[in-house]
């Protein structure tokens, strides 16, 4: 894979050992010696003594330090730090303790802030070191600072001992001990109850910082029961009025599932401001409870809030999902007149996605070219659009041309573009990707492993996945799931069986789309046994609401013929939607009952339920099945006139074959002819 050509499909990953760019300075093509002078070249440049350091370097972007004072000099670390300009900012404060000059806590204060921020825990201890030298390692605030630093990096003992050493313990004190655990994230809200506990055991009088860091380390951990204890505490403490407190415990509700919870949390606070509706906004988005999530932005509005770029990024995927193409655009003129978001990558790869969720590729890519500050993450973006709207050559093409304007691929991009390998089954090119991703230490990426191994499922080599599976020191719930996939995928139902069982006995329990994955195994083995018992685990967990798992569940029955079992769970089902009207469908035709799977097809629209394209996948093979051609016909037109849902060759397909075999023949040529439209 060294030094692949652009030229070439492959995806040409920079793994050669040159840079892109990369010239000879030699001439003359035809010169058999011209790569002895490359390598002399080389090594005389390898030998060169390193450049003095000099004052210039250390002030690149200001003036020289003999014509500004110290505080000038402050304000160019500061701005370096706000910019993530950790290398510069460094030099500047090197060049500093060479001449003898003092630096004061403010400017420390703002580099161990872009330190935690850039996760840079080297860069932090040397700028712990130079607080030594400038003899502030006294300095209370700093050492909070350092304190959260290093918790925040997981270094516990580095950051007990500088708490343990401190004069005088107060809450803030304690506050950046919490607060650093919390940014550590992970399941370590153990030791945030640990401290949380050793506060109350001293008598250390809490602030509601002290109680939104703990409320938000049960969040992160989903520590629902320990969140209710430390709810009723605040109740007790008269602490529930705190817009601060309000907002950690929505966000906790939210995350642990808790949806009644959190609005009553919402409903109950006096005062709301951009941060508990942002709180309210990103709970339902996360949530999927995309309905809410967008009344919620419009009730915002008409209280006279404005969104912040914080909402904007939680909405725009909402907006994506459900397709609201004009209320995007309506977000999308917010940005524009807002200027200073538009210098926000996050916020223009979210527009990008938002566009192209909506299928109109055209303006996500205009809101790509147009954005002066595009990188990585808005190049993924592109790419995922690409492949979302079916364009998937481009999607690959993207990798490239991201690297050629100087962006290097990240995890997030290496695992956008392996399905995109995978519905291409283009093994080739997939395992360039999967050489790429160990080059560049991705592994062991749950999301990346399990792409790779449905990935190679799909190109038809089963064992390339079991090996990844067997290689795994940890596993998770996911992999699990993309293992039951990769065997479903090669049609080895029976071995798929058999990693549900092991994972059974694992300590692994299955999520909603495992569950799923399980029932649509039972329907192909038609075991009608084991989908009952899955289905007592799906009411136990309470996944009966999930509409994905519901669907499943019908359709399982469909397949094993338990149609009344089919008929009576749909029935239970609270809420319906397309997807479970689509599977009682799907349940009927697989049973034979063609006309009955047409008439719920028709009480679905006269309940007003919107028929998506699967749905009217579906009915069409009915129709075919069952040679109902005027129903066929019926349908075809509601799909393309009524619902405006486009139609597919497939389809045309479909119809066309059914007329013919039907002897409508002039009804079949004018079918053919609209078809060639789609050419």
């Amino acid at each position: 894979m060294e030094g692949l050509s652009v030229a070439s499909p492959s995806l040409s990953l920079q793994i050669h050992s040159f840079p892109p760019n990369f010239r000879f300075t030699a001439t003359g093509g035809d010169n058999p010696n011209n790569h002895h002078a490359f390598k002399l070249h080389a090594l005389s440049r390898r030998r060169r003594k390193p450049p003095k350091f000099e004052e210039n370097d250390a002030f690149p972007d200001s003036l020289p330090l003999h014509t500004k004072n110290p505080h000038a000099v402050y304000k160019d670390i500061q701005r370096f730090a706000r910019q993530n300009k950790l290398t510069e900012a460094l030099a500047i404060l090197d060049y500093l303790d060479q001449n003898g000059i003092p630096v004061n806590a403010t400017t420390f204060s703002h580099l161990i802030t872009a330190c935690v921020r850039t996760r840079s825990l080297d860069t932090g201890k040397k700028i712990h070191t130079y607080i030594r030298i400038n003899g502030l390692e006294t300095n209370e605030f700093l050492r909070r600072k350092l304190v959260n630093m290093y918790t925040s990096f997981g270094s516990v003992d580095d950051a007990h001992n500088l708490f343990d050493d401190m004069s005088s313990k107060n809450v803030y004190s304690w506050n950046a001990l919490l607060r650093g655990t919390v940014v550590a994230g992970g399941k370590r809200y153990r030791d945030v109850l640990e401290t949380y506990s050793e506060m109350r055991g001293l008598g250390v009088e809490m602030n509601v910082y002290s109680f939104s860091n703990v409320i938000k380390s049960f969040a992160g951990a989903s520590a629902l029961s320990q969140g209710l204890r430390t709810h009723g505490l605040l109740v007790k403490n008269g602490f529930v009025d705190s817009v601060i407190v309000g907002t950690s415990l929505i966000d906790m509700y939210f995350k642990c599932g808790k949806i009644k919870l959190a609005r009553q949390v919402f409903e109950e606070m006096g005062e709301r401001d951009v941060v508990l509706w942002g709180a309210m906004i990103a709970g339902f988005a996360h949530n999927r409870l995309c309905k809410e999530a967008l009344e919620h932005l419009r009730m915002m509005v008409d209280e006279g809030i404005r969104p912040n770029s914080v909402i904007l990024t939680s909405i725009l995927p909402v907006i994506g999902e459900v397709s609201a193409r004009k209320l995007g655009q309506e977000v999308h003129a917010y940005v524009l007149k807002t200027k200073s978001y538009l210098k926000q990558a996050f916020i223009q790869s979210a527009l990008i996605d938002m566009y192209c969720k909506c299928g109109d590729m055209e303006m996500g890519r205009r809101v790509f070219y147009s954005s002066m500050e595009r990188n990585a993450i808005c190049w993924t973006a592109l790419m995922s659009g690409y492949a979302a709207n079916g364009r998937l050559e481009q999607a690959l093409r993207s990798v490239i041309w991201m690297q050629q304007e100087g962006f290097k691929p990240d995890v997030v991009t290496v695992a956008t573009v392996l399905p995109v390998c995978s519905e291409l089954k283009d093994l080739k090119r997939g395992k360039e990707i999967h050489a790429y991703a160990v080059k560049n230490c991705f592994l062991p990426n749950v999301s990346i492993i399990s792409s790779l191994m449905v990935m190679y499922s799909k190109c038809g080599v089963l064992e390339y996945s079991i090996r990844l599976f067997d290689g795994m020191e940890r596993r998770n719930v996911i992999t699990w799931t993309a293992m039951i996939d990769s065997h479903v995928e090669n049609g080895c139902l029976d071995e798929a069986l058999g990693v549900i069982r092991s994972m059974l006995l694992s300590k692994h329990r299955p999520d909603s789309v495992a569950m799923s994955r399980m029932l649509a195994i039972c329907g192909g083995l038609k075991n009608l046994k084991l989908g009952k018992e899955i289905h007592a685990q799906v009411l136990k967990k309470n996944f009966e609401s999930v509409h994905f798992v519901s669907a499943e569940l019908v359709k399982m029955y469909g397949h094993c013929g338990a149609i009344d079992h089919a008929k009576s769970f749909f029935d239970t089902i609270p809420v319906k939607g397309s997807m479970t009207w689509t599977a009682i469908i799907e349940a009927y035709g697989y049973a034979g009952m063609y006309q009955e799977a047409i008439s719920l097809f028709d009480q679905m629209r006269s309940k007003d339920f919107t028929p998506n394209n699967f749905t009217f996948q579906v009915v069409l093979s009915i129709c075919d099945r069952a040679e109902l051609v005027d129903d066929a016909c019926r349908i075809f037109h509601l799909m393309s006139r009524r619902y405006k849902t486009r139609v597919s060759q497939e389809q045309y397909s479909l119809l066309i074959e059914l007329l013919t075999r039907s002897g409508r023949i002039e009804e079949a040529q004018r079918f053919i002819q609209m078809s060639s439209s789609l050419v």
